[in-house]
């Protein structure tokens, strides 16, 4: 259940207030001057939650920051609807924690600025709430349970939405589960392949029965030490998860650390050894067929979503660059992920299977006839007809010397 979708100010005139996706050229809605459409289509699916927005921004004379829409959003929202569980809600936003008893000087300091300016901007024809609420609310929405949105390609971070159901997934530093958003397919509002925004947990692989659901607050390449403090900072709490106790794979991540002297002697050897009988063990794993042992041997989760996302950004940039091998290699590699991180539906995963299908059938070309495959894609990067030449070989040409006579 999305209670609100607010964008960062560098991005509202690039990308689409209701599906996220860019554009060159949006349209404006004519009243607030801010929110920005591909069309109408899309204008007429925001209006419900745009409306009292609109409204506001017209009347205080520009859009305050993501943290006062967000609120605000949500409060309209609770006018609307009321604040208990609607329809497939597990939880209100009422039940969540806002952690304000335990914020810094710093944060409580922000906290009260936003007060400040929420109030400037809310309107006074709207349901008013008391001031511990809308502290509450703001509260809620500060660091501990916002999710980052990304546009239509997944590259671009673009906001911050609460979903009251996700908030109840703890946290592990080795999750079985993964956090999507999916923009959902907005061009085919008349048929069957149309869907619906939203937000997804996926499993990242098989589950146990009675096994807790958890998801990774936080990135794993950062030490144990760095994660425990990031999520005591920013989520208030200590985490004891396997990793954390045990320190896995932090004799990996420490294996040369930015800004320290020079290792010894020792420590050098210590670690070319580590990363020998790492490569070693990998070796044996894949020659016995055991490739469950050899993700282990790697420092992300082998469906890690930034990983397949990585590996997708990679694959692309060495396809285009013509190293056609490669790229497709990654490019698969990132489709295996994202078919479990994303799933087979998602816009992303299904750009992905495209890009996959059209770099196969160029790898087979290029294996083929390697000459023909460079000059094809010469021909089509200067958009340009193909000419067909003959393929120089090391033979010579009769005719090129001719017996004296």
């Amino acid at each position: 259940m999305i209670l609100s979708l607010p964008f960062f100010f560098s991005l509202t005139h690039l990308v689409c207030h209701t599906c996220f996706k860019r554009h060159e050229k949006l349209h404006r809605c004519g009243q607030c001057k801010f929110a920005h459409y591909c069309d109408r289509t899309c204008q007429k699916d925001a209006w419900v939650n745009h409306k009292s927005e609109c409204s506001a921004i017209k009347k205080h004379g520009k859009a305050p920051n993501e943290n006062i829409r967000l609120a605000a959003r949500i409060m309209w929202r609770i006018d609307r609807e009321g604040g208990g569980l609607t329809e497939g809600c597990f939880v209100s936003i009422d039940s969540l924690q806002n952690h304000v008893e335990h914020f810094g000087e710093e944060e409580k300091k922000e906290l009260r600025i936003d007060l400040e300016s929420f109030l400037e901007f809310w309107p006074s024809e709207s349901k008013q709430f008391g001031m511990q609420y809308i502290s509450h609310i703001l509260g809620v929405q500060i660091n501990c349970n916002g999710f980052t949105l990304s546009d239509q390609r997944g590259l671009q971070a673009v906001g911050v939405g609460i979903f009251p159901n996700l908030c109840l997934v703890n946290h592990d530093c080795w999750p079985n589960c993964t956090v999507i958003f999916n923009n959902g397919n907005h061009e085919a509002v008349r048929s069957l392949f149309h869907t619906q925004m939203r937000i997804e947990l996926r499993a990242l692989g098989k589950i146990s029965v009675g096994e807790e659901l958890t998801v990774s607050y936080i990135d794993f390449l950062n030490v144990t030490e760095d994660r425990r403090q990031q999520l005591k900072k920013q989520y208030y709490f200590d985490c004891t998860c396997e990793h954390c106790q045990k320190g896995i794979k932090d004799d990996l991540k420490l294996a040369a650390k930015e800004g320290e002297e020079k290792p010894s002697q020792d420590v050098v050897k210590d670690i070319i050894q580590l990363s020998k009988d790492t490569l070693e063990k990998i070796d044996k794993a894949r020659s016995e067929g055991s490739y469950h042992e050899v993700v282990k041997l790697k420092l992300y989760h082998p469906n890690n979503a930034q990983l397949g996302m990585a590996l997708m950004r990679a694959g692309v940039t060495h396809w285009h660059a013509g190293l056609i091998e490669a790229g497709h290699g990654m490019i698969c590699k990132a489709y295996a992920i994202l078919l479990v991180t994303h799933g087979p539906t998602h816009p992303i995963t299904k750009d992905l299977e495209a890009m996959r299908i059209q770099s196969e059938m160029e790898l087979r070309m290029f294996q083929q006839n390697e000459f023909m495959y460079y000059k094809m894609r010469e021909a089509a990067l200067q958009n340009q007809q193909i000419q067909i030449l003959p393929e120089p070989t090391n033979e010579i040409s009769p005719g090129i010397f001719q017996k004296k006579q």
